[in-house]
């Protein structure tokens, strides 16, 4: 038995390979994870197609690992057990754009760059994480809970509803495509949560291990009538935090984040390496970019409140915060920044993160924004174990949902072609990961070899993710080698 001439029954021959030339495209990604080779690669154009395709390999015990984005940097896209890498790259048409009830909905394929610039035809935005890959896959992301840059608590959930393909090849809808009539009923959408159970919760951070998702409705918003971008030098991150927590809770700002030198002079550098590393030298140690906005409704009133609020805090209680409509000794940047928050990184570009070097490891956890100065601190203490200089990490402060908890990520930047270099960065980003968690930060998305180390702290969490491994998936086919299955 060939296992692209079965596939080939499904899908047709020209959508079937196990040419190697196929296959080695999927054995690796950015990520510093040992490459693995599928057995055939297939690409379905349907949910049906993928469901018939499902329910073949469980029937013949074969691993199935779902891939929908162009760019992987998590390794959780790899084939860990050989198996059948499903690419959905061609299922990718955005199925409707609902302005009135402010819902996309689109298939797997569909990346950053597609999205955009379509809602951006019917004057509306998706909320995004800080400038995702344009190909990457909006569903592969807003599945892995990328954290947003808009700190707003509506946007904080932003799937509505989706079609999963189950272990067994059924199609399953959840969330408010579960009434009956979907997508013509008159109630959908009236409940984003969908009745009972919420299923959906059974993909999420999943990596592709319970489920294959074949479509998504995702919340989207009014681009501004009106924005406003603000910057502040910061040289005391508590001070930052104090003031964070000052003004997110009052549902101040959109977009809101904090990006050391090293992050912010990849962004925003027009050349490298000169443009680069002279931004980086002349950038202060950390920069707060807060933006406001008027929507539809009263745009004005709703800018002069937020103008009105940050002014009297900052003449009040953070007169040494000094937020202004620039960043100083650096004109321009804002016009220049303010686009790019709301766009994936252009695709033409090599991608932000890998401009430094060519390569980066990036290591994420969730914690809570007073927590922020230990984990700095434990940052410099490991990096001095390897006489890696502070300088050349990449460092991100999210906040999550007006400052109620945030995200802090780490970038370390390497270069592709350098074997030692690449052994040093992935030594350091093991030990910093240990020494985090041992600090108390929350991985809510344990790729790699992050996994093992978070699962054996979580005894009770593990026997029950494999108790409902068991009854979605009792041949362990979906995308074996992730998590803790």
């Amino acid at each position: 038995m060939l296992i692209k001439n079965e596939l080939a029954k499904i899908v047709g021959k020209d959508y079937a390979s196990d040419s190697m030339k196929d296959r080695e495209k999927y054995s690796q990604d950015y990520s510093l994870l040992p490459p693995g080779i599928p057995d055939a690669v297939v690409w379905p154009g349907s949910s049906e197609e993928v469901g018939k395709i499902v329910t073949w390999a469980n029937e013949k015990n074969i691993p199935v690992v779902p891939v929908s984005s162009k760019a992987h940097f998590h390794g959780c896209s790899i084939p860990k057990q050989g198996g059948i890498v499903v690419d959905m790259s061609r299922m990718n048409k955005i199925l409707e754009i609902d302005t009135e009830n402010r819902l996309v909905r689109f298939e797997a394929g569909v990346t950053w760059e597609q999205l955009t610039t379509e809602l951006e035809k019917k004057g509306h935005r998706a909320i995004m994480p800080l400038l995702p890959h344009g190909e990457r896959s909006v569903l592969t992301d807003t599945l892995e809970r990328e954290v947003p840059t808009n700190i707003v608590y509506d946007y904080g959930e932003p799937m509505q509803s989706i079609e999963v393909v189950w272990p067994t090849g059924e199609l399953f809808r959840c969330g408010s495509a579960s009434v009956n009539g979907f997508p013509d009923s008159k109630s959908r959408g009236a409940n984003p949560s969908g009745p009972g159970l919420d299923f959906y919760r059974f993909v999420q951070g999943a990596q592709g291990t319970m489920g294959i998702v074949t479509w998504m409705s995702l919340k989207i918003e009014t681009i501004p009538t009106i924005d406003k971008i603000f910057f502040a030098p910061v040289y005391d991150l508590p001070y930052a935090i104090n003031f964070l927590y000052r003004i997110l809770p009052r549902r101040i700002g959109q977009e809101c984040l904090l990006l050391n030198n090293t992050d912010l002079a990849a962004i925003a550098a027009d050349t490298m390496p000169d443009d680069f590393e002279e931004l980086q030298a002349k950038l202060p140690p950390w920069t707060l970019i807060l933006t406001i906005s008027g929507l539809i409704r009263r745009p004005e009133e709703k800018i002069a409140y937020e103008e009105k609020f940050l002014k009297d805090i900052l003449n009040n209680e953070f007169s040494k915060m000094g937020l202004t409509d620039n960043l100083p000794g650096f004109p321009g940047l804002g016009r220049k920044l303010m686009p790019m928050l709301r766009k994936p990184w252009p695709t033409d570009l090599p991608y932000w993160k890998n401009r430094v070097k060519g390569g980066c490891q990036n290591l994420f956890f969730i914690t809570k924004p007073d927590n922020i100065p230990v984990f700095m601190e434990v940052m410099e203490i490991v990096a001095a174990k390897y006489d890696y200089s502070m300088g050349d990490i990449g460092s991100h402060i999210q906040p999550i949902e007006h400052n109620r908890a945030c995200q802090i990520e780490f970038t370390f930047f390497y270069n592709p072609a350098d074997a030692a270099e690449k052994g040093l960065v992935a030594s350091l980003y093991r030990d910093t990961a240990k020494a985090m968690l041992a600090e108390g930060a929350f991985f809510s998305r344990p790729y790699g070899e992050l996994a093992p180390m978070v699962y054996e702290r979580a005894a009770g969490y593990v026997v029950a993710l494999k108790r409902v491994k068991n009854v979605f998936d009792p041949k362990n086919v979906m995308n074996p080698g992730n998590l803790c299955f």
